[in-house]
C-alpha cells in the first residue's frame, strides 16, 4: 500500500550558487558520507557532473521528506538519507538513525527515480508499506 508520494523538480542553478558561495561546506551539510565520496570523484572528473550529482541528492532527498510527511523536521534531515546506486545503478534509499527506526515502525520501503539535464533534475520517491 501507498503511504506516500513526493516530487521535487530543481534548476541547478540555485545548486551551482549555494556551491560556489559556500564550497564543500554546502556539499557536506546536504551529503551522507557514502554520497560525499561519491560527489568528490565526480567533481574530480568534471565539474559539472559533480553538482548535477549534489543536484539530485538535493531533490531527492526533498521528495524523500514529502513522501513520508515530514518534511526536513525531526527523525528527518539531510544526512540521514543518502541515496546509493545499486550495482545495477538502480538508486536506493540507505537510512541513518533516527530516520531508519522511524521508518522501520512504519513498515516503510521505497522506490526512487532521479533524472538530470543540463539544468534541471528532477526526482520521485514513493514510501510503501510492507504488507
Amino acid at each position: 500500500m501507498i503511504y506516500g508520494i513526493g516530487t521535487d523538480l530543481l534548476n541547478v542553478s540555485r545548486i551551482r550558487a549555494a556551491y560556489a558561495a559556500r564550497g564543500d561546506r554546502f556539499a557536506q551539510r546536504i551529503l551522507g558520507d557514502d554520497e560525499f565520496v561519491v560527489f568528490q570523484k565526480r567533481m574530480a572528473r568534471h565539474f559539472d557532473r559533480g553538482i548535477l550529482y549534489l543536484a539530485t541528492r538535493f531533490a531527492a532527498k526533498e521528495a524523500l521528506s514529502k513522501a513520508i510527511g515530514l518534511g526536513m523536521h525531526s527523525p528527518m534531515s539531510w544526512r540521514v538519507a543518502q541515496f546509493v546506486n545499486a550495482p545495477s545503478g538502480k538508486p536506493t534509499v540507505l537510512l541513518s538513525e533516527p530516520l531508519k527506526s522511524w521508518c522501520a515502525a512504519h513498515g516503510l520501503s521505497f522506490h526512487v527515480s532521479m533524472t538530470d539535464e543540463a539544468e534541471m533534475v528532477c526526482a520521485f520517491v514513493v514510501a510503501e508499506v510492507a504488507n
